[in-house]
């Protein structure tokens, strides 16, 4: 596993753990170049979820990506990246459990927005603003509305 800090290719572990119910396991390590510690998350591999565009174009589900976007929209939000994992873990959970191997990005940005209003509701405008490509202060005004 690459350091982070230094991009050095060897690391020791010094603890593993469960995670996300038992789906994964947790792994601190520390770089034996730079002593930098970092955690990875070993996943078993499955058959990827593939997220269908309204483009009509396909991609693989991205834990990465979603994570990002939902970075961008808790910023200075009282929202811990932990929290934003654990709602992605909830999300592809549920899509692993409901056996689809195909989403529409619609459906799968309406998980998140319904998961969202639960959490902050500045996120969820901002997430919302994005994903629903708000043209002006009245479509704003009606995603307020929809927190009520």
């Amino acid at each position: 596993m690459r350091c982070p800090s230094c991009g050095y290719e060897e690391s020791k572990v010094i603890d593993s753990r469960s995670a996300d119910d038992g789906s994964a396991i947790r792994r601190r390590r520390e770089c034996l170049k730079c002593q930098n510690r970092f955690t990875t998350y070993e996943r078993l591999g499955e058959r990827p979820v593939i997220v269908l565009k309204s483009d009509g174009s396909q991609e693989a589900f991205d834990r990465q990506k979603l994570f990002r976007g939902l970075l961008i929209a808790c910023a200075k939000r009282s929202v811990s990246p932990e929290h934003i994992d654990q709602l992605i873990d909830d999300i592809e959970n549920s899509l692993r459990n409901s056996g689809v191997s195909e989403v529409r990005s619609k459906d799968l940005g309406e998980m998140v927005l319904d998961r969202l209003a639960n959490v902050d509701d500045v996120a969820y405008i901002r997430f919302a603003s994005v994903y629903k490509d708000f043209k002006d202060a009245e479509e704003f005004s009606e995603a307020l509305k929809g927190l009520k």
